[in-house]
């Protein structure tokens, strides 16, 4: 384990950092320092990203930047900290999970004004590693690069990622595979499970609330600890409705998250922890890629059912502040929860109209579940599907032929033209419509295997040029036909995510 009894080495190469979660909420923290890194290599650093955090790039590719994004080097301004959570995990609880392998360097004041974290990932043991090595290899983390920095290009609300840094450590995994630490930046890390710790351990809870409310939902600081419309009822409803947005745009893009843990599931709203996720290619409800999901807890279709469990996991952490009358408390927070499945199925429905050309305000119920209904019995490909509609209206019906047969798409096709016709969308605005709300170009799982597999054999070719397709999802470009092709059947009936711990 990394040892505590001599100072970090120091470095001003990124600087302007601010520790409030630190400085408010110690209780939650313990103050630790990355692993040395034994050959340091910056394999890719992103450049807008560092921008828009102030941060000079050419003092990140300096040695003394990839000493701080690679964990062998804390700011000089920072204060570096492994913070505490507890979840449930695959619906069990854990009353201690915590940073492991991961250590919150300090927060930064993006150019918008608004606060993230940056953070490591893969920086060596912690205090809460649990027996873990706290390292991480290259193929996870620039996995988690590329698929964050993709989801970003989609729209979906995420954390990002700044660097992957090879470390020159060999770690046993499957063998001895190369080291790496990724550089997370995210509105915050404060997940339901930071909330389930701290609702078992002290006093810390109203402080962390507070201190979440400031943070992430500022409109509701001024409004009263207590009585009705609390703030912390409202931040309750907050949460609530920034979570089933976010799973929607998940099913609309076709992401499956694969761990779904109350310690994946964050207070801001954005998506955290790229481990075995994936994209469905054929549309399937039923999806599992995660190789430890055996019983499909989180597949693809679950996952609205999984975060709303996740929302009362957290709204319980939160009973004794909505109210002192534990029967009140309840019947808020059950209320509250009641109106996840309205949210959500608005949120999807109105996505899934504007997918199909139509007014995101009119949802046609029975046009959308028959195709859904149609893509599933057929395995249509997810993204190409909604694509190859946008081509039908251009007189290009090849790319359809392809997904559905003729005789079962036809009566639908005509039914959608229909409901396009009253509502007066011509075809060539429609499609044109359709084109800047569905992606042509995702993280397709073969692409990402193939790309992490050169990646670990040394060549990063593949995984740049899969960066540059993936964001920038939505611009056909001639000479990038092979990055929208699903996968063969054969690499699909075998393909399993890890969790890359």
């Amino acid at each position: 384990m990394a040892a505590t009894d001599s100072p970090a080495r120091t470095s001003d190469a990124i600087t302007g950092f601010e520790s409030t979660f630190a400085d408010e909420l110690t209780p939650l923290t313990v103050e630790w320092r990355g692993a040395d890194v034994p050959d340091p290599r910056l394999l890719v650093v992103n450049e807008k990203l560092a921008a828009s955090l102030g941060l000079d790039v050419e003092a990140l590719r300096s040695d003394d930047g990839i000493a701080i994004l690679g964990g062998a080097a804390v700011p000089a301004d920072g204060r570096a900290v492994a913070t505490a959570y507890s979840g449930h995990q695959f619906g069990g609880y854990a009353a201690l999970l915590g940073d492991g392998r991961a250590l919150l360097l300090g927060e930064l004041i993006d150019a918008e004004g608004h606060r993230v974290d940056l953070q490591l990932k893969g920086s060596g043991p912690t205090p809460f590693s649990r027996g873990g090595d706290g390292f991480a290899v290259v193929g996870p983390m620039l996995r988690e690069y590329l698929v964050s920095e993709a989801m970003y290009a989609l729209g979906v609300p995420t954390t990002r990622s700044l660097s992957v840094v090879a470390t020159g450590r060999g770690i046993h995994r499957n063998g001895v595979e190369p080291g790496a630490v990724l550089a997370r930046v995210a509105a915050s890390h404060l997940r339901v499970g930071t909330f389930e710790f701290a609702a078992r351990n002290g006093d810390v809870l109203q402080p962390l609330a507070d201190y979440a409310i400031a943070r992430h939902y500022p409109e509701l600081a001024e409004l009263p600890p207590t009585g009705g419309g609390n703030r912390y009822a409202k931040f309750l409803e907050g949460v609530v409705e920034r979570q089933a947005a976010l799973v929607a745009r998940w099913m609309l893009v076709g992401f499956v998250h694969g761990v779904m843990n109350t310690d994946n599931t964050t207070i801001s709203g954005e998506t955290i922890d790229y481990g075995p996720c994936a994209f469905i290619d054929a549309f399937d409800p039923a999806a599992v890629f995660s190789s430890i999901d055996q019983g499909g807890r989180y597949a693809f279709g679950n996952q609205p059912a999984v975060l709303k469990w996740n929302l009362a996991r957290f709204a319980e952490t939160l009973l004794r502040l909505i109210s002192p009358a534990p029967d009140d408390a309840i019947a808020i927070a059950t209320a509250t929860l009641s109106t996840f499945d309205a949210v959500y199925e608005q949120h999807l429905n109105e996505g899934l109209s504007a997918k199909l050309g139509l007014a995101d305000t009119f949802v046609d119920h029975e046009l959308i579940d028959d195709l859904l209904a149609l893509m599933a019995e057929h395995r249509a490909d997810w993204t190409g599907t909604f694509r190859a509609l946008a081509d039908e209206l251009r007189g290009r019906p090849a790319p359809l032929d392809i997904l559905l047969p003729r005789d079962a798409s036809d009566p639908w096709v005509a039914r959608w033209r229909e409901a396009l016709a009253r509502h007066g969308r011509d075809d060539a605005s429609t499609a044109d419509a359709m084109d800047f709300v569905n992606p042509l170009y995702i993280p397709r799982n073969h692409l990402v295997d193939d790309a992490l597999r050169a990646a670990h054999e040394g060549d990063l070719g593949p995984f740049e040029e899969l960066l540059d397709v993936v964001t920038h999802p939505f611009e056909r470009r001639v000479d990038r036909v092979k990055y929208t092709a699903p996968a063969s059947e054969e690499f699909n009936s075998s393909f399993q995510t890890f969790c890359g711990t």
